[in-house]
């Protein structure tokens, strides 16, 4: 029997089998990554109530009732606004402060303690889509679309990963493929799909879908104008330390996305280069058999480049499952999905 030739059809389909391989491996940077993501949810929850007990210490529920009365009796009277990101700050003082002679004294020795006084003060925002670098951002203007630099899809795009992968024309990991190229056509549309899907409408405060329902949880209402800038509330050191560890998670979580889908795309460069000089399929199949993933070629032969994972008798049942049941919980579709891809990997 005459050997198969490699061409690029047939290599695309054994590279997106790959792909699905390797992002079900359990490795240094999925772990972290998976650990960091179901860890964010009851940390960001914690979060707020500490966020709402200071804030209603500045600004009392009985003073916002008062104006939601007032407001209620004069149509002119508009005061109150719902919020979900706040001026967090406190006043930090210098722990030391070095004479002529070099020597650092403490600062309760210190003359003029009042003038190394410095107000900290960060935006913590609890959105969504709310940065995590701690600037104040009033509109998407200031967003880049590179990873790396303050964005406000990133995280989002890493929360909600899973659902992303599983919606038809989305990319969770678009702005990670694209990181080293400038923005393109290919990663708007990608972003315009993941956002449209998780409720980021430009200039739509009405947010729909994934945002609207996370909003929706982390809002208070507060005295004064629409936009946060002009409130600063005042918190302790110990309480500031504590915002700023959970803004970290945020970045954290983000990061950890990246170094995950970097590794991911690392590995299939070496074997999209590797599959590139085969000339034969069966030496393709034995170097997928020596890297511990079980594909046939039967499989590869009546399957398309993109629909592996359907035509599969298999997994196709295993998909037309997965329709059913939608009143599951977040937990139990990751279950669900994770299972899935586990055992599209076996195969």
């Amino acid at each position: 029997m005459s050997r198969i030739r490699l061409n690029q059809e047939i290599r695309n389909k054994i590279a997106s089998r790959w792909r699905v391989h390797i992002e079900n491996e359990d490795t240094q940077e999925r772990e972290t990554f998976m650990q960091r993501r179901e860890g964010f949810k009851p940390l960001q929850d914690k979060t707020w109530k500490l966020a709402e007990k200071c804030v209603r210490r500045h600004y009392p529920i009985e003073d916002v009732n008062t104006c939601y009365d007032l407001q209620r009796k004069y149509p002119n009277v508009d005061t109150i606004a719902k919020d979900s990101c706040f001026h967090f700050g406190y006043m930090a003082k210098k722990e030391g402060n070095e004479n002529e002679t070099g020597r650092t004294w403490s600062k309760t020795h210190t003359e003029n303690n009042d003038e190394d006084d410095k107000y900290v003060s960060k935006h913590f925002d609890f959105r969504l889509n709310g940065e995590i670098d701690g600037v104040d951002r009033q509109s998407n203007q200031d967003e880049e679309s590179n990873w790396g630099r303050p964005t406000h899809r990133g995280f989002a795009y890493a929360y909600f990963r899973d659902e992303l992968k599983a919606s038809e024309g989305c990319n969770p990991d678009i702005d990670i493929e694209m990181s080293d190229k400038q923005s393109n056509p290919h990663q708007t549309k990608f972003q315009d799909a993941n956002d449209r899907k998780l409720g980021f409408i430009s200039g739509n405060r009405d947010l729909v879908s994934y945002a609207k329902a996370w909003d929706s949880d982390y809002e208070l209402d507060l005295i004064g104008r629409e936009y946060c800038r002009d409130r600063q509330i005042e918190v302790n050191k110990d309480e500031f330390a504590i915002f700023m560890t959970w803004q970290q998670a945020k970045g954290q979580l983000q990061m950890a996305h990246y170094k995950w889908i970097d590794s991911v795309l690392k590995q299939m460069k070496f074997i999209k280069g590797v599959l590139k000089g085969y000339k034969y399929l069966d030496e393709a199949l034995e170097f997928a058999k020596e890297s511990d993933m079980a594909i046939d070629e039967a499989e590869i032969l009546r399957c398309n480049s993109s629909g592996l994972m359907i035509y599969n008798p298999k997994n196709a049942s295993q998909m037309l499952k997965s329709m059913k049941n939608k009143n599951q919980t977040r937990e139990q579709k990751i279950l669900a999905r994770e299972q899935y891809e586990r055992r599209e990997a076996q195969q």
